[in-house]
């Protein structure tokens, strides 16, 4: 990764749509070179999809809760396939510490969230859970000022390339 390449994704990002020939006016280099870059991205699986984002609230689930399993030893693979099959689980991580498994959860209701967390439960090797609900999004999921915090090198072989101000 280097400049060009998160110039590119802040680009795609905040204009999913546009195609290859604005992205290589916005940023200044050729086209082909965008193109390039761009399916290196998507190769390289840094680049995983350019789907809507989607406000749950306004979709109609405005209850998120986190939800922390404990799983019973080796059970990790089951209970994974078992949340999958949970539509409100919005993803799903084996963490460290006192949990096995960071869950989020989405709801249209809190009776809703407690039929979810039910299901949750009811999965054989969960243990114990524990949920938290959400009162606000303090930050917002984001990812480039990650990428934008560390000196990246400037783009080799793209002469035209420079630096947006």
């Amino acid at each position: 990764m280097d400049q060009l390449d998160t110039l590119l994704i802040r680009a795609l990002r905040d204009h999913p749509r546009v195609g290859f020939l604005e992205l290589s006016r916005q940023t200044g280099v050729s086209r082909a070179t965008v193109q390039a870059r761009i399916q290196r991205l998507e190769t390289a699986e840094v680049i995983t999809g350019y789907g809507p984002d989607v406000n749950l609230a306004a979709a109609g689930y405005p209850v998120l809760a986190f939800v922390n399993l404990q799983i019973a030893q080796g059970g990790l693979h089951a209970a994974a396939d078992e949340l999958a099959q949970i539509p409100e689980v919005l993803d799903a991580y084996g963490t460290t510490g006192d949990a096995d498994i960071h869950c989020r959860v989405a709801a249209r209701s809190h009776q809703h969230l407690q039929e979810a967390l039910v299901r949750i439960n009811h999965i054989p090797v969960v243990v114990r859970s524990t949920s938290v609900m959400a009162l606000s999004e303090v930050v917002a999921p984001r990812i480039l000022p990650l990428l934008e915090s560390e000196q990246r090198p400037r783009p080799s072989r793209v002469p035209a390339y420079r630096r947006p101000s």
